[in-house]
């Protein structure tokens, strides 16, 4: 893989999937991310149609708003392309793409965003993430219903509510122009790094390793460290102060990368992206990602169902704090009722007396008490017979308690 040491493109496969759904490029200035999703038959073939297509960008621009424009407008047309292609396919029903890039004019890049694919930004040795993702959960998290560890791990995650497809005419894109300063790292990655290995990390490998290549091929790896059951794909571009980030010549990878195939899958049946709505998804397996569109109707039935969810983990929750406390006090009982089992004597007013319970206590909370006082005075008792009382005598039942208080008494002075 050639490379000019400032950019560099890698795309792997992962570990569980039978091909790749992503599609990534390096270009002169132009550096984009695609995850398709749709299923075997469409991911692959979505993702790399949106890349072909908006690789017709990577061209200079006399300034970064130009360039911000050209890139919006190209995720544009790639988007009817991808509505032409399933009409012309049908077998293709379903499929989309998310798309991330960034165009570099001078010291300024333009970029443009859709889906859950995500554009960070390594600066001065910390990691911050530019882009928002298009989710479900991600709106959770942005109106504090929920906590990012908490979308983690959420059934619902990988709903995409914005991507390029055969749905949204004119989808709503995310783009920004921002200024970019020498050492500064751009990274573009498909959600098979983002969803697996955690921002520390990310931080921590783009802090080590000092050529793009290095750090892009160790950042796979760490992906597939963590199982990897989804295609990874990254894009990393370096910036220095001659302002050429330029991968030379240009580089493809993922399913981009090869000729296009149109086949229609006599196993798969079509179906369309709304019925897709009320199949949540399973956090044993690897799932394609769904999108819904961004309607009232569709966002009202999620966040209804995540109520409901939200409810039943705490009732759940709830139901849990009874049982523990209820074993606790349950235990609690049961320990006490075990130290009134035994008895010791020992000296209290200065008189032998009979305690039934144990000598230790638990903060305030007492497990003795005075069973019976005796008509003994310590006094009348040898100084060795004293010490022991004070000492206090155990015994294992009541009788043997009584038995060792008739031993003293017949041990009294005279």
């Amino acid at each position: 893989m050639a490379t000019t040491g400032k950019s560099a493109a890698v795309s792997h496969v992962g570990k569980i999937r039978s091909n790749n759904q992503d599609s990534g490029y390096a270009g002169r200035y132009l550096f984009v991310v695609a995850d398709g999703m749709g299923g075997h038959a469409g991911g692959d073939v979505a993702s790399a149609i949106a890349v072909k297509r908006i690789t017709e960008t990577d061209r200079q621009y006399s300034s970064p708003n130009d360039a911000e424009f050209a890139l919006r407008s190209a995720l544009l047309a790639a988007n009817s392309l991808l509505a032409e292609t399933v009409f012309e396919h049908g077998e293709l029903t379903g499929m989309g793409t998310t798309v991330s890039g960034i165009v570099r004019v001078d010291d300024h890049i333009a970029m443009a965003h859709i889906g859950d694919s995500r554009i960070y930004l390594f600066r001065d040795g910390v990691l911050k993430q530019i882009t928002a993702d298009h989710t479900f959960v991600q709106r959770l998290v942005d109106s504090g219903r929920i906590t990012p560890e908490e979308a983690a791990v959420h059934p619902r995650r990988s709903v995409l509510m914005r991507v390029l497809g055969d749905v949204d005419a004119s989808p709503e894109i995310d783009t920004a122009v921002m200024k970019t300063l020498p050492g500064d790292r751009w990274l573009i990655c498909s959600d098979g790094l983002s969803s697996y290995v955690t921002e520390d990390k990310i931080q921590a490998v783009l802090g080590s390793f000092p050529t793009a290549q290095e750090a892009a091929e160790r950042l796979v790896k760490e992906s597939l460290d963590q199982g990897a059951p989804d295609n990874v794909t990254i894009v990393l571009v370096d910036v220095d102060a001659s302002g050429d980030s330029a991968h030379e010549p240009p580089l493809t990878v993922g399913s981009a990368a090869v000729p296009l195939v149109f086949e229609a899958d006599s196993i798969r049946r079509p179906m369309r992206l709304p019925s897709l709505l009320l199949h949540p998804l399973k956090a044993t397996q690897t799932d394609d990602s769904h999108f819904e569109p961004e309607s009232d109707e569709y966002l009202a039935a999620l966040i209804a169902e995540d109520r409901r969810r939200a409810r039943k983990r705490r009732v759940s929750w709830l139901a849990f704090v009874l049982i523990v406390i209820a074993v606790i006090v349950a235990a609690c009982i049961l320990g006490y009722q075990f130290t009134q089992r035994h008895y010791f004597v020992g000296a209290v007013d200065g008189r032998v007396a009979v305690f039934q319970g144990v000598q230790q206590d638990i903060g305030p909370i007492k497990l003795s008490h005075v069973y019976k006082t005796t008509t003994i005075d310590l006094d009348e008792l040898s100084p060795y017979y004293q010490q022991q009382v004070e000492a206090t005598m155990n015994a294992n039942s009541l009788a043997e308690a009584l038995g060792i208080v008739d031993r003293l008494s017949d041990a009294r002075k005279p």
